[in-house]
């Protein structure tokens, strides 16, 4: 084999991955999109995640920043040196991320030291496969940590809250599918996709349910169960009403693909791996003797490019001048304690990302800057350094918020911080703070890398580069940056009555329904 031209290839397969969704997800994303009521904060929502992902076409950059964690499904002929095929997919991550195409993601478990390539121990992940085909077939996946963080494991029996007792039947699996898109709310960035597998082990199960993310949106289960249990789910799911980002409405679930092996006696497991709505998987088949690509998977059908029509873009400039709310830092007390849960926002001046790790440290030290009325921006962004040695934002869009729950409200009475943006909202700690203290949080779109990156016009400065690039905290100048607002300083949360409400919709399907 030709390994330089193998790795080229892989190459092109992580650029388009990361940068282009496929064209079975597009058509799932624009069906959505139609079926959405127009003017809520749904459809505003999937009018943003469109025009991110032209931008992303258009730019070829991370369609999100966060670029998750490569998995590689590898057929290979019998003979065909893996251990080579190894080596060349990891030089093509580290080309990958050098480039910006990758968002270096790679974290030493004990010691948090940023790898700063996305390589590592067990990075990244390798499934390899032979068969008596004489071609490499390769898919990737990109899954983020947001979505990544809304998988789940059921082991039946067990009882589930607002359903009842789930048995060791396919009602009881249907009941735990069920469960699986109510629990992940808005913080996987919905509308999602899951894949579900059924039996095997912890591990092995998990993988099945991986797998089902490969197979493509619009196929059909061969087994006849499985096919009605998916068409039964992507029926009812959308009755939940959680919608796009948690904000309420119709499109909550845009793919449900079900996979069943076999179980030892005692265990019954139901895994379910959830994948949001910037669904990046693609897949090649490579020559095995040349090592080029001949053909890409999921390219059946139409093409959607999301061009924005006349009307629409006199439709998206109408609702841009209405009703948005104008805020700069730093804001004052007052100005927070004006907005409500539904205000739609734009934030001029400056921010300042923060996540895991700046959290912790804001919570034992002082703050590198002054945060006294300003806003902190839940955000690993994509970063490279120009000709210049300038810093530049390739993807910027929001991190899952709920886990800085322990320290968030402290943190913002700590240091008079008036504003968090995130997205999926966070807990009843947070809110009290907010209530308390004088403070907002505002749900930004996840997912749309290119759309924010769009709206930061230079970056200030950074501290902090110890805990690595996603984790840093950059000094961004934004312009025109919108979000909702959906906790207020008035105790209100958005996310805790669209969690109240899909709860009671949720029980209506306790009932059996496969026997």
């Amino acid at each position: 084999m030709n390994i330089e031209k193998f790795q080229e290839s892989m190459y092109q397969l992580i650029v388009e991955t990361s940068t282009k969704l496929p064209k079975d997800v597009r058509r799932a994303v624009k069906a959505a999109k139609e079926k959405e009521n127009a003017g809520t904060r749904a459809a505003m929502s999937l009018a943003t995640i469109t025009n991110n992902i032209k931008m992303a076409d258009e730019k070829v950059s991370p369609i999100c920043q966060d670029t998750g964690l490569p998995t590689f499904k590898i057929k290979t002929p019998v003979g065909v040196n893996q251990l080579e095929l190894k080596a060349a997919i990891k030089n093509a991550i580290v080309q990958a991320t050098e480039d910006g195409k990758l968002r270096p993601n790679s974290v030493d478990s004990l010691t948090g030291k940023n790898s700063g390539d996305n390589l590592g121990e067990g990075l990244p992940v390798f499934k390899f496969d032979q068969w008596e085909k004489d071609y490499i077939d390769v898919r990737l996946i990109l899954k983020g940590g947001g979505c990544e963080n809304k998988n789940i494991q059921y082991s039946l029996p067990c009882e589930l809250e607002g359903l009842g007792r789930a048995g060791r039947d396919l009602d009881g699996i249907r009941k735990c599918i069920m469960h699986s898109v109510y629990q992940a709310q808005g913080q996987g960035c919905s509308a999602g996709f899951i894949g579900v597998g059924i039996g095997g082990d912890r591990s092995s199960g998990y993988d099945l349910a991986k797998e089902q993310l490969f197979r493509p949106v619009e196929d059909v289960n061969p087994n006849e169960d499985l096919r009605r249990l998916e068409e039964y789910v992507m029926e009812n799911a959308n009755k939940l009403g959680i919608g796009t980002m948690g904000f309420g409405g119709e499109a909550t679930l845009l793919g449900c693909k079900i996979g069943v092996m076999h179980r030892i006696p005692a265990s019954f497991y139901v895994s379910v791996a959830y994948n949001c709505w910037a669904f990046r998987r693609m897949g090649v088949s490579v020559d095995a003797e040349t090592g080029e690509i001949k053909e890409w998977a999921y390219q059946d059908g139409e093409f959607i490019d999301f061009a924005q029509t006349e009307a629409e873009k006199e439709t998206a400039a109408s609702a841009a001048a209405e009703d948005v709310i104008t805020l700069e830092a730093p804001i004052t007390e007052e100005q927070i304690r004006s907005l409500k849960v539904g205000d739609v926002v734009q934030i001029n001046g400056m921010m300042y990302t923060g996540r895991d790790a700046i959290h912790k440290y804001l919570s034992d030290h002082d703050s590198p800057v002054d945060l006294n009325g300003q806003v902190i921006y839940h955000c690993g962004p994509v970063m490279l350094k120009d000709a210049d040695g300038n810093w530049q934002v390739k993807a910027a869009g929001p991190t899952t918020s709920i886990r800085e729950e322990p320290y968030q409200g402290d943190i913002m009475k700590k240091f008079g911080i008036r504003a968090v943006i995130g997205k999926g909202g966070m807990g009843p700690k947070t809110l009290a703070a907010l209530k308390e203290h004088g403070g907002v949080y505002l749900n930004a779109i996840g997912g749309a890398a290119q759309y924010y990156a769009d709206c930061i016009k230079s970056v200030e400065g950074v501290d902090l580069m110890q805990f690595g690039i996603p984790e840093a905290m950059w000094h961004l100048r934004v312009e025109g940056f919108k979000a909702v607002v959906t906790m207020d300083s008035h105790g209100n949360s958005l996310h805790a009555d669209v969690d109240k409400s899909s709860l009671e919709k949720l029980a209506q399907f306790k009932e059996p329904v496969f026997k």
